[in-house]
């Protein structure tokens, strides 16, 4: 894929992952590769905290190669860790990074730039997560790119209804990969077969429910990771369902079955206990990277679907004082790692089954991103919910069928985190 990007005749290439398979391993040596052979490089990312992350890796790899953080105007633009690395200069101004060898930024701060001479080769990271305007608002930058992303992840996120677009070539909410090969599907694509994020007990639930056609294993085997603890359990339904996740990489805490407000205040009560309870036993991860590593705060995350659900939850652990862990929805929490994930399932304690719940792509995101352990809080009666909800979205001409569809793999993860739930007893 390398050797295309370099030396190949056509203008893109197109790179598919699963979750952990390298994608920020593959950009920052892609960067490093062309930046070594002389070539100018703009990087575009789909967050900021996407950029900081790829700006970080690349300054770490190759302290010496002169890298450019592009930024807003807004106050705290970027993160304070690239202040750390003497190679890295950040600016406003695209003018005052000219001698830098690689600019990375997002795809919005990107689209005001104007009036300089197109880069060579560009890298846009996170792109199917890229709307196909975003693309064509940047796409006047650069000559060649080398498009790389997660096809089983979240779609891109528009604020307005597309559905007059739905199945033209030119729909402006599609992804920008799908776009690029609707227009040019002589493109070279190739696949990356191996997740070296996810565990050997996670790749296989995750690959079977998500990705079907195009499956993936674990780069690492059972039992070369390992999640323990320090302190004994108290025999709690809390601290059952940590020692039901660090022996199977999988724990359910399973709520009593209830309709709830979406801030359920039982359920945002029991994600925050769990954590604090991480933190309490004192975690201790060992893998092919460190043997005995302590479980701190900043490797642990807490995904939702909804703002208002991490909101509460951050209020819960402060009050918890707990400090450091990654609360966010999953949108926000798309291509970042962590050891131990604690998710508030999408449809715990919901009435319905609607079609942003059911998006696939938000439980992959949600079950995807640890390297040891994910516990699930969810409510009883999901998949009653599911089978009382099918899927009764409109099919639309010249629109590919996601498969498998939310309901089916929502049904998969179900069956398979029911191997390891725990009741919780009020």
């Amino acid at each position: 894929m390398l050797h295309d990007t370099l030396h190949g005749p056509h203008r893109g290439v197109v790179v598919d992952s699963p979750p952990g398979a390298g994608k920020s391993t593959l950009v920052v040596r892609a960067a490093r590769e062309l930046a070594a052979a002389g070539h100018r490089l703009m990087v575009v990312a789909q967050t900021n905290a996407q950029v900081d992350d790829l700006v970080d890796r690349l300054a770490t790899a190759d302290p010496e190669l002169p890298v450019g953080r592009l930024h807003s105007s807004d106050p705290s633009p970027y993160d304070p860790v690239l202040d750390g690395h003497p190679s890295v200069r950040k600016s406003a101004k695209i003018a005052e990074l000219a001698e830098s060898a690689v600019v990375l930024s997002t795809a919005a701060k990107w689209a005001h730039v104007r009036n300089t001479e197109p880069w060579p080769h560009a890298i846009v990271d996170e792109a199917y997560q890229m709307r196909s305007d975003a693309l064509l608002a940047v796409a006047g930058l650069f000559e060649r790119a080398l498009f790389v992303g997660d096809p089983g992840q979240l779609d891109p996120f528009a604020v307005v209804g597309a559905e007059q677009w739905a199945g033209l070539s030119y729909d402006p909410s599609a992804s920008a990969v799908s776009t690029l090969l609707a227009h040019h599907p002589d493109l070279p694509q190739h696949r990356l077969p191996v997740s070296w994020r996810l565990p050997a007990s996670a790749a296989p639930l995750v690959s079977e429910a998500f990705y079907p056609y195009t499956p993936f294993r674990s780069g690492t085997g059972p039992g070369d990771r390992r999640l323990s603890f320090t302190a004994p359990a108290d025999g709690s339904p809390v601290d059952r369902v940590l020692d039901e996740a660090a022996a199977a990489g999988w724990g359910l805490l399973e709520l009593p079955a209830r309709h709830t407000p979406r801030t359920d205040p039982e359920a945002v009560a029991a994600l925050a206990l769990v954590v604090r309870r991480l933190l309490d036993r004192g975690g201790v991860t060992a893998d092919e990277r460190q043997e005995g590593a302590p479980l701190t705060a900043r490797r642990i995350a807490v995904g939702t679907a909804h703002r208002d659900q991490a909101a509460a939850v951050r209020e819960a652990l402060a009050a918890l004082g707990v400090e450091g862990v990654a609360v966010d929805t999953a949108n926000r929490l798309q291509g970042r790692e962590f050891d131990v994930t604690v998710v508030l399932h999408p449809l715990s304690g919901r009435p319905d089954a609607t079609a942003f719940h059911l998006e696939t792509g938000r439980l992959c995101v949600l079950a995807s991103r640890h390297r040891h352990a994910c516990v699930v809080v969810c409510r009883a009666g999901v998949t009653e919910l599911l089978d009382g909800h099918p899927s009764t979205e409109p099919v639309q001409l010249g629109v590919t069928v996601k498969f498998p569809d939310g309901w089916e793999a929502n049904h998969a993860v179900l069956t398979h985190l029911g191997r390891h739930r725990v009741t919780w007893e009020v």
